[in-house]
């Protein structure tokens, strides 16, 4: 804890990635402390107005409560769901109770008690929040970038204790397939680690078969088997898409969104930008490639499909071996069918499955 901060806050978007720093943080502080009953985590996710009084009453105890055999203790106030902007967070009640736990932290003994607060997620216009962003050793959790490269290194940390391999690459379909979910990556992990005997890999083809598509992610099996140009592959991924699905036109978004970068990947490689050598794409080769093209593309582009420059890296090193499998033309005669697809699924809705397996074949067969 920083010097003269009465208490540890983390808040952030994504309450995994919170709940998973304040537990690196109650570790920590509590790691000399033999006394379990010195350690104390209160669950804080409160539905009503009733149940956020409970909360916070029963902090309030646990930290004006010294310890039985002289420890200091270490009081976790986790998963705070109430500064949200939600009914209960917006409630004159628990206003007020916020007013009363801002006069009790700033009356904590740092000497006899730790105290952290993690919250998600938070409505920043709230002036407890603001207060506590100020005066507490505060720490704010981007579910962007950091959020990506803090459950990557999570992710690679679990198998590596289990003495497990996983790439990048996989990181990202498993992220895909979750549908950026990171408490759902995390139990996935957990989960594939079973089937991977210590010394292997977790690998791509581990993940489709184990890991079922989340949200917006279930079309995700259907879109990588058909650009890995296996037509019996995809003709099963779209009947399972259809056993569960009804609507079709996320899946065709979806073929004509990766086809757009993979257009432009294949661009590259022709060009010579990216060599036959070349097996993933860095960061660097990013900043290079785009610096000579940008003239092609808006100056300040948000992250897009028209855009092969504003994605993420590891994801375009994906793609990159499938682009191998198809020529700039047969690419483009893509883009030609999905729109031709788009016309027959308006004009037959019924016939999306016959459609799509038409489309396939006409794509994918000899």
């Amino acid at each position: 804890m920083s010097s003269g901060a009465k208490f540890a806050f983390i808040c952030g978007e994504d309450e995994f990635l919170v709940s998973d720093k304040g537990k690196a943080w109650f570790e920590k502080e509590t790691k000399d402390i033999s006394d379990e009953l010195s350690k104390e985590v209160i669950d804080a996710r409160g539905n009503n107005l009733d149940e956020v009084t409970q909360i916070v009453d029963r902090f309030i105890e646990a930290i004006q409560t010294q310890s039985m055999f002289g420890d200091k203790k270490v009081v976790w106030l986790k998963a705070v769901n109430f500064l949200a902007n939600s009914q209960t967070g917006n409630a004159k009640g628990t206003l007020e109770l916020l007013d009363h736990l801002k006069s009790v932290l700033e009356g904590i003994d740092t000497e006899a008690v730790s105290v952290l607060i993690t919250a998600s997620p938070v409505y920043k216009v709230r002036s407890f929040y603001k207060w506590c962003i100020k005066e507490g050793d505060s720490e704010i959790i981007d579910s962007g970038k950091e959020g990506i490269d803090r459950i990557k290194e999570k992710i690679q940390q679990m198998c590596a204790e289990l003495d497990i391999k996983i790439n990048e690459v996989a990181i990202q379909l498993l992220n895909d397939k979750v549908n950026g979910n990171n408490r759902l990556i995390a139990m996935e992990v957990d989960k594939l680690t079973t089937y991977v005997e210590k010394g292997g890999t977790i690998t791509e083809e581990l993940i489709n078969e184990m890991v079922p598509n989340f949200g917006e992610g279930d079309f995700f099996e259907a879109t990588d088997a058909f650009f890995s140009g296996q037509l019996e592959w995809t003709l099963e991924a779209l009947n399972r898409h259809f056993f569960t699905q009804t609507e079709a036109r996320p899946l065709l978004g979806s073929l004509q969104s990766r086809n757009r970068l993979m257009i432009q990947l294949r661009i590259l490689k022709d060009s010579g930008e990216l060599g036959t050598g070349y097996q993933r794409i860095s960061q660097n080769d990013l900043v290079r490639m785009s610096g000579k093209f940008r003239e092609h593309f808006d100056e300040d582009a948000p992250k897009s499909n028209l855009n092969v420059f504003t994605q993420n890296p590891y994801y375009l090193g994906r793609l990159l071996k499938d682009v191998n499998h198809f020529t700039l033309k047969t690419l483009i005669d893509f883009q030609i069918a999905f729109a031709e697809t788009f016309e027959a699924i308006v004009e037959n809705p019924k016939d999306q499955v016959t459609i799509f397996n038409q489309l396939a074949i006409r794509c994918l067969g000899d």
